[in-house]
């Protein structure tokens, strides 16, 4: 996976998840998707598309367009749900490694500072800090 992402970011020379998806041919729109779905992938006709949920924060939105270019970039053809941590679906092996290619994808060359908490950090670089319990599974 990290070559994987190291090679997207040299390819585009971006590490912006808007960028790649664009890039990529990937078609993102923001609607309303209800209280426990963040975000979705999905193929039809041949054209991938990234929806997201248009209530979210900024850095939230980052964060799931990144999550869903995951799944098109690791499980391809297969349409995946980015559930609210809260819900009744419990994240499987993909959800897990799209989260994680998320995370790589947006630290990107950038590491905590001496002595920065793991919130600062996530602020810093645009992650919502709630994003951690993601990864530590």
């Amino acid at each position: 996976m990290d070559e994987l992402v190291k090679n997207l970011i040299k390819k585009y020379k971006t590490n912006s998840p808007f960028e790649l998806a664009r890039a990529l041919g990937i078609h993102v729109r923001f609607m309303d998707l209800g209280t426990d779905t963040k975000g979705l992938y999905y193929r039809k006709l041949r054209r991938r598309f990234i929806v997201i949920h248009n209530g979210l924060p900024v850095e939230w939105q980052r964060f799931v367009c990144a999550h869903e270019l995951g799944h098109d970039r690791l499980h391809k053809g297969i349409n995946r749900f980015f559930l609210e941590e809260n819900s009744f679906f419990c994240p499987g092996k993909l959800e897990r490694q799209a989260n994680v290619f998320a995370f790589k994808l947006l630290s990107a060359g950038s590491s905590p500072d001496t002595d920065e908490s793991l919130d600062s950090y996530y602020l810093r670089i645009g992650i919502p800090p709630e994003v951690r319990f993601f990864l530590e599974d």
